[in-house]
């Protein structure tokens, strides 16, 4: 799409992705991602990181095999808290997939923006551990330390010795990945930036995961968004970054582009602290689509938040079809194969639609019987299918009414585009080029 597709008049630059970095219960890297979403597999498993004595259910999407040290080169390792790990090892995988020279984004002014959900408290739950059991006085100071939140964005900047950059997290919990996503590209298009690496991470912990069982919506087993057969969430852990930068820099140093941000839309309607309400996510899907300049019919693909409860499954399934009537496009949910990530989510989400897009298949829902007759849509059962994906929607949708919706579409290179290549060129040529490699 040209820069003078509708909507986009106070649109300066372009904005395209060019690095994931992914940890996720299905896969670590962006390889390994699109062969899970493209299988169908499950990250489910016994949870092992908290004691789950005493609860019924113990099933969670837990993240196995991630070696931190592995991608966590110039911060200690144990200043970081689990959430700060999972964060600051995908910003750095997502630098190295965009084939971005750390010392080169040191020289430009940047933003990192991160969205959560329960920031560390994962080290909260092992500090209140000791304060119940031994006292206050018995609390590690060195966990004390890992526990604000600032840190899943502030160590990124630590970790890549960004010098020049805004570093913030955005906690409006399952929505906060696209939050974070829209805030890069309004720093990026509107040239305050020159790159913005935005996403989500989240760590499982014991208290949200009380607070879900006894709400009563921790499935037994596994995750069945939009059946109707559906007994609730799993809950997951992980981290999505991504990288964002204007397609004129992406072009000039030769980058693999795997989609370009079209749009997003928010919207807060507190209509309640845990239901949804339809009208307002049906709103910010509209917001969403004329911020990018996207007629609905012209959507291929819907990445739903998908969490498997009922009130979210007929009410999100209801609000696209008050949007989309005849033209709902396919709409799956991740979430039957990551669990509930929190903040992480729609950052997760968000790649997977950019794997889709360059890879050209839709990843499928998985653990699927019968649909509910109340979700009216396709939600691509069990097994992903080929499709040329052109423009694809991600929701995120969080308690308190806080959505978030991003609009991604596949980048088509144009003559416009090619002549902005030659003019940044020479300064941005020094970033190691990405283009020489496949597209993980």
């Amino acid at each position: 799409m040209s820069e003078s597709r509708p909507g986009a008049d106070a649109v300066k630059r372009r904005v395209v992705l060019t690095g994931f970095g992914v940890i996720s219960s299905i896969g670590i890297g962006a390889a390994d991602f699109t062969r899970s979403l493209r299988e169908g597999r499950s990250g489910v498993s016994p949870i092992s990181v908290f004691d789950v004595e005493g609860f019924a259910h113990v099933n969670g999407c837990e993240v196995r095999g991630f070696a931190p040290e592995q991608w966590i080169t110039s911060t200690p390792v144990q200043e970081l808290g689990r959430a700060s790990r999972f964060a600051v090892a995908a910003a750095r995988m997502a630098v190295q997939d965009a084939g971005l020279d750390p010392a080169w984004l040191g020289d430009r002014r940047g933003l990192v923006s991160v969205g959560t959900t329960d920031g560390e408290s994962f080290e909260l739950d092992q500090l209140v551990a000791t304060e119940v059991a031994e006292g206050p006085e018995r609390m590690d100071r060195q966990t004390v330390r890992r526990v604000p939140a600032a840190r899943l964005s502030t160590a990124i900047a630590q970790e890549l010795q960004l010098t020049d950059v805004e570093a913030l997290t955005i906690a409006t919990a399952c929505s906060a990945g696209n939050y974070s996503i829209g805030y890069g590209f309004d720093a990026v298009s509107s040239g305050e930036v020159e790159y913005a690496l935005c996403g989500g991470a989240d760590a499982m912990c014991r208290k949200t995961f009380t607070g879900f069982y006894r709400l009563g919506t921790i499935a037994p087993e596994c995750c069945q968004p939009f059946d109707v057969n559906r007994k609730g969430i799993l809950t997951g852990e992980g981290a999505g970054v991504l990288v964002l930068e204007s397609l004129e820099s992406a072009l000039a140093r030769g980058a693999r582009i795997y989609a370009e941000v079209l749009g997003y839309g928010l919207n807060c309607d507190a209509y309640h602290q845990v239901a949804p309400n339809g009208d307002s996510v049906a709103a910010c899907m509209e917001l969403a689509l004329n911020n990018a300049g996207v007629k609905p019919e012209e959507v291929d693909l819907i990445s739903a938040h998908g969490t498997g409860t009922k009130a979210n499954d007929i009410t999100e399934s209801r609000a696209i079809r008050q949007v989309f009537a005849a033209a709902t496009p396919r709409t799956i949910s991740l979430k039957s194969m990551l669990g509930h990530t929190m903040g992480a989510a729609s950052a997760l989400g968000a790649i997977a639609c950019g794997l889709a897009i360059t890879h050209g298949f839709i990843p499928p829902t998985i653990n699927h019987t019968v649909t509910d007759p109340e979700c009216e849509i396709d939600c691509v059962p069990n097994q992903a299918v080929d499709a040329d994906l052109r423009v694809v929607q991600n929701n995120g949708l969080a308690f308190g009414g806080n959505n978030a919706i991003v609009i991604l579409g596949k980048y088509e290179g144009d003559e416009e585009a090619e002549q902005a290549k030659g003019a940044e060129g020479a300064e941005a040529g020094s970033g190691a080029p990405a283009g020489s490699r496949s597209a993980s």
